[in-house]
């Protein structure tokens, strides 16, 4: 019997607790997560750098499709704060045959910037008003985009940001 490959996408800005729900699926669903600030991280480069990061996502994006293929559950996080980036990942998922699941997080801009602050990962640190374009920049997704996505995993214990 073959396992039916499913993806998981879990979008929000930095600080919404992305990581934390991530590595949560992973454990209980036994997933590939796709990070790429902790591929960057191991690589020794800044985190800014984002021609880097897209490069990163894409070979993340090839390898999380050959591994959709062979029926794992791959989970990207990456923010995908556009809604066509969403798109295409659940489209391409589907393609192969793929359940797609869409895990949205939010917090309001104080609660984003508290969080980013309390990790004191980012070199040099993220300003508060960085925090506010970013809030306005995000493509929220709307019912109409969530019903395109199958129903996301029940999370027994919800587990806080870190």
């Amino acid at each position: 019997m073959r396992i039916k490959p499913r993806l998981i996408i879990v979008c929000g800005l930095p600080g919404s607790g992305k990581t934390t729900r991530a590595k949560q699926l992973e454990k209980q669903l036994n997933a590939v997560r796709m990070c790429p600030d902790e591929w960057m991280d191991a690589l020794n480069i800044n985190l800014h750098e984002e021609d880097t990061r897209e490069r990163i996502e894409a070979l993340q994006w090839k390898l999380g499709q050959d591994l959709l293929r062979v029926g794992l559950v791959v989970i990207i996080e990456w923010g995908t704060w556009a809604r066509v980036e969403r798109d295409t990942l659940r489209l391409g998922a589907r393609a192969l045959g793929a359940s797609v699941e869409l895990h949205y997080l939010t917090a309001s801009p104080d609660e984003l910037f508290e969080r980013i602050q309390q990790r004191g990962r980012e070199n040099p640190p993220i300003e508060r008003e960085a925090v506010d374009r970013w809030y306005e920049f995000f493509q929220v997704p709307t019912a109409e985009e969530m019903a395109l996505f199958d129903e996301a995993t029940v999370i027994e214990k919800e587990i806080k940001p870190s």
